[in-house]
């Protein structure tokens, strides 16, 4: 792994410290109110392909810490994942589809691999999980299996277990609406990816 990436772990903490309020965890099972709201987002946002995100991107291995500033762009079946780090400035840019994946700005040039999550562990030894991440981060259970989804006392849903990943929302932006998740946690021990996200733009 090269150093710059050892060196994003420095920061973590006070990155994460400044985004949104953790909102109290409660994890309830879905009645018929809570269950039709949330079949409401899903439809609104089941072909919901094309958006940016702003924000700060964890990643944890049981060891080490990595994390950044990301801008994160989807274009249907392709995606621009890019993460600056905090000190240096110095960014990489993950991009790709179903053709396969490209990471830029390693030592050594650009590196290919059949998608981003074997590319991703392959290159850096992050596990992350684009694939389900794309719907998770939207709130919706992903193509990936059976899915467990439960709610906080807001009737947003608060954690969604799925394909061995358990994802927490600790906090919405209710503001919007649909509402938009704006804090993610994802673990698959001793696997954790936390997504902080900062801004929304739907269709861009």
């Amino acid at each position: 792994m090269t150093g710059w990436f050892r060196g994003l772990g420095l920061v973590s903490v006070v990155l994460l410290s400044a985004c949104a309020t953790t909102r109290p965890v409660t994890h309830h099972e879905g009645d018929g109110v809570t269950l039709g709201q949330q079949a409401d987002r899903e439809r609104v946002l089941a072909d919901t392909n094309h958006w940016t995100l702003q924000g700060k991107l964890s990643v944890s291995d049981g060891n080490d810490n990595h994390s950044g500033g990301l801008t994160w762009k989807q274009d249907g079946d392709r995606y621009e994942f890019t993460i600056r780090a905090p000190v240096t400035g110095r960014s990489f840019r993950l991009t790709g589809g179903p053709d396969g994946a490209e990471l830029d700005g390693l030592d050594g040039g650009p590196r290919r691999g059949p998608n981003a999550e074997t590319l991703m562990a392959q290159t850096v030894g992050w596990q992350l999980p684009m694939a389900e991440l794309k719907s998770w981060v939207l709130g919706l259970r992903a193509d990936a299996g059976p899915a467990d989804i439960r709610f906080g006392d807001d009737r947003l849903p608060s954690q969604l277990v799925q394909d061995g990943w358990t994802v927490d929302y600790k906090a919405w932006d209710a503001t919007r609406q649909p509402a938009m998740p704006s804090k993610v946690f994802a673990e698959k021990p001793p696997y954790k990816v936390r997504l902080a996200i900062e801004s929304w733009q739907l269709g861009q």
